[in-house]
């Protein structure tokens, strides 16, 4: 192998620092690699599973480029995919392949041919359709993100909802089409994170949670197209012609499955239609210019900003609520049914719900009576009245002494039923005086008491109430590229007057290790140079040791003496 890599290592040595950054994290190169020069760095790129860990990584014009560089004896034009693969060092600065690259691809089928077409576009009725699952799948990704919110969701090991997760999802009669497919739109908008295996939702997402539909599309989308692979991508900005995206990196095994997925979140968004076609609104996306929004929401229904409260103590919206409206409106009363005309219902549990969140009866009454067409009917009212009236009626707080968690009430009686309830028996539970105590902490206490139904608040030590946050929002990724500035440095610290000389013990001990067959020039001392053709026997002491072949004799040649070595292919 390191016959092969002097060139590459001289390539290396003379390529920029943004250069070989670009080259190792396409390759992915490890940034702790235990590379001491550019000649170990060569190797390890040569080697046959860094190549073939990189070749599924090609697009399609990649692949194309570097299965006619293998096939062909002539040099290949400058194209933009022949100068990728040499950033990639899959080829030589004059477009040939290095010989472990050829053989790699050798074996490779080469990628299907690919005809220019214009996408299609849609009619008026696939148009139609791709905008109200366009509406469809924004309301859905919005019932994941307030879920989410409350308690983050399990994620499976690769990054799906859990089956029990899709059951609560499905339970409130949520229309979602698909849950995986909402659930990895939005990590790419900055919405959720995954927080090891939970997905939790970031700071954006309140902001988005209350901003029109449209907004919230083009946030969606827009992440979508920012995160798609460059295999789809232009150099504008924007996408290739969907019919060609499972044909982006032919030699990847798994591109078809992801490929598909990409394609099924696209059509989700109402990016696509269903018979392939394009919307007049995915146009601009696909060219890489600003998201004109106005076609898509010309075909959603209106937004509405009243609702009717019933005797019944549940609510119709005539239509789309506005999402701040809705979001709000949410953390009061359970949403039963969800459609143009949505129905929520308030319980006790519902009104307690929006205390624990904040609100207050005042609070709840005043917007209730913004939001109504019909007033406030009196048992609402009432309900309203009695679920504040018991709310704070348990009190959680630390004992500034023990350390404890202490529960105190002054309802007797609730303390009594806590004691012996069977479902808090995790807490341990024990009396003290007039209230109970715990080893188990406050925020955990208060929630475990919160979900059994009690009127649960929490107290800081002055006695003052303070809101529990049962769900801390996560921060987005941030970039975790590999930092390979200690790497590049370790590799140019070895650079310098001796670099030659290293390089050449190293290829001479290759070839001794493969018993190649060497043409080496040696410097006589005359000044003039000898050609030799050597089979390499041996290394050591500084002198080369080998079978000339035109003599028939064998030859020690000082190291020193040696001005250059070629392996002649057999």
């Amino acid at each position: 192998m390191s016959t092969h890599a002097r060139p590459l290592a001289e390539w290396l040595s003379e390529a920029s620092d943004a250069e070989l950054t670009a080259l190792f994290t396409a390759r992915r190169v490890r940034a702790d690699a235990g590379w001491q020069d550019f000649f170990d760095a060569a190797e390890a790129l040569l080697d046959p599973t860094s190549i073939a860990r990189a070749l599924p990584s090609l697009t399609h014009g990649e692949a194309t480029a570097l299965h006619d560089a293998v096939s062909t004896t002539t040099a290949l034009d400058p194209t933009p995919p022949v100068q990728a693969l040499t950033r990639l060092a899959l080829l030589r600065p004059d477009s040939t392949p290095f010989p472990p690259v050829t053989a790699a691809v050798a074996d490779r089928v080469a990628p299907v041919p690919l005809e220019a077409e214009e996408p299609t576009e849609a009619g008026e009725a696939e148009t139609a359709r791709a905008a109200e699952r366009a509406f469809t799948t924004v309301s859905a990704i919005a019932d994941v993100l307030l879920l989410a919110r409350d308690r983050p969701f399990a994620l499976l090991s690769g990054g799906n909802i859990s089956a029990g997760e899709k059951r609560m999802l499905a339970d409130p009669g949520i229309p979602v089409e698909s849950t995986d497919a909402p659930a990895a739109i939005v990590p790419h908008s900055g919405l959720a994170a995954p927080d090891g295996r939970r997905l939790r939702v970031t700071e954006r997402a309140e902001e988005w949670l209350r901003s029109p539909v449209a907004d919230r599309w083009r946030s969606l989308v827009v992440g979508f197209r920012d995160g798609l692979p460059r295999g789809v991508r232009t150099d504008d900005g924007g996408w290739t012609i969907t019919t060609a995206w499972a044909y982006a990196h032919p030699w990847d095994p798994a591109w078809p499955e992801r490929s598909a997925a990409l394609l099924e979140r696209a059509r989700l968004l109402g990016l696509i239609a269903d018979d392939g076609s394009e919307p007049a609104w995915a146009a601009s996306l696909r060219e890489g210019a600003h998201v004109d929004s106005a076609p898509l929401t010309a075909l959603l229904p209106s937004e509405v900003d009243r609702i009717f409260l019933q005797n019944d103590l549940s609510a119709i919206a005539p239509g789309p609520l506005a999402p701040a409206l809705d979001v709000r409106l949410r953390t009061i009363a359970a949403r039963e049914s969800a459609a143009q005309a949505s129905s929520y219902r308030f319980t006790p549990e519902s009104i307690a719900h929006a205390l624990v969140a904040g609100e207050t009866e005042d609070s709840i009454v005043e917007f209730l009576e913004t939001l109504s067409l019909t007033g406030i009917p009196q048992p609402l009212r009432y309900l309203v009245s009695q679920t504040a009236q018991r709310h704070g009626l348990v009190r959680v707080s630390t004992d500034a002494e023990t350390g404890r968690t202490r529960i105190e009430s002054s309802d007797p009686h609730l303390i009594e039923a806590m004691a012996v309830d069977q479902g808090l028996r995790p807490l341990a539970l024990a009396k003290h005086v007039a209230s109970l105590s715990t080893r188990v902490g406050r925020d955990t206490v208060y929630w475990a008491l919160t979900d059994a139904r009690y009127p649960a608040t929490l107290v800081d030590e002055g006695g003052a109430v303070i809101a529990g946050e049962r769900a801390p929002m996560a921060e987005p990724p941030e970039s975790n590229a590999p930092d390979y500035s200690p790497l590049i440095a370790a590799l140019r610290s070895h650079q310098g007057p001796d670099a030659d000389a290293a390089w050449l013990d190293r290829e001479l001990d290759a070839a001794v290790r493969a018993k190649a067959v060497l043409r080496v020039s040696v410097g006589m001392p005359d000044g003039s140079t000898r050609d030799l053709i050597l089979e390499a026997t041996g290394l050591g002491g500084g002198r080369l040791r080998g079978r000339d072949r035109a003599a028939d004799v064998e030859r020690t040649l000082p190291v020193s003496s040696i001005r250059a070595a070629s392996v002649i292919e057999q």
